[in-house]
């Protein structure tokens, strides 16, 4: 009698890598950077949401062919900390609820489509595609059909999970916090940062100025 012999499961392997490239231009990886960034920093007290940009993201346990890598994701109820790759299995099961794309020249319709679809069947509940050559942003949103309908009035929208608010002019994209702060680039946050250290310099020099004078009117300034 001839035995066959049954080989091991073999183990399934998700990459960490599409070997995609994250940009094609300087401008599409400028705003996934400030996109991403700028949410880090709103989330950053919180550490239940993780932040991540061109993360890849398997929604399906034993298919690596199910899978995509948003430009920017936010993950609610899920910890901060290092992935190679979301594996939403091992996230409770978790989907991203909130996904950017930034569009550049090298996108076609099909893929864009392919995409929405990705997403409106995997679970997420926004979709923001920013277009920054044409200056066009469009969203969709979860409705109670559970299907992702797109938001016809984007202008002044408020993200109901991020609350940040979307302002479109003829010629850019401004997006606000909560506290109706603008999302900064790291150079615009730099600066903001040295402006601020700079007239905190410029506080204590006065106040050195006020004592140096406070002491030769013979008052102590410790004693006020």
């Amino acid at each position: 009698m001839i035995q066959l012999q049954t080989s091991p499961t073999q183990e399934i392997v998700y990459p960490d890598s599409d070997d995609q490239p994250m940009s094609d231009n300087t401008e599409q990886f400028q705003w996934i950077v400030t996109i991403k960034e700028n949410l880090e920093i709103l989330f950053a007290a919180d550490p239940d949401v993780f932040v991540a940009g061109d993360l890849l993201w398997y929604p399906v346990e034993g298919n690596n062919k199910i899978r995509q890598a948003p430009d920017a994701m936010v993950a609610f109820s899920r910890p901060k900390g290092k992935r190679g790759s979301y594996k939403q299995w091992r996230e409770n099961n978790i989907a991203p609820q909130v996904v950017f794309e930034i569009i550049s020249p090298g996108n076609t319709i099909k893929e864009m489509a392919k995409k929405l679809d990705f997403y409106n069947r995997y679970g997420v509940e926004e979709y923001y595609i920013y277009d920054p050559e044409r200056v066009d942003l469009a969203g969709w949103q979860r409705n109670s059909q559970q299907e992702l309908e797109v938001i016809e009035e984007i202008n002044g929208w408020v993200s109901p999970r991020l609350e940040i608010r979307f302002e479109i002019t003829e010629d850019s994209l401004q997006i606000y916090r909560p506290d109706g702060s603008r999302f900064l680039t790291s150079v615009e946050l730099e600066q903001r940062a040295r402006d601020a250290e700079q007239r905190a310099q410029d506080a204590e020099e006065r106040v050195q100025i006020l004592e140096a004078r406070l002491r030769e009117l013979g008052v102590d300034p410790n004693q006020l």
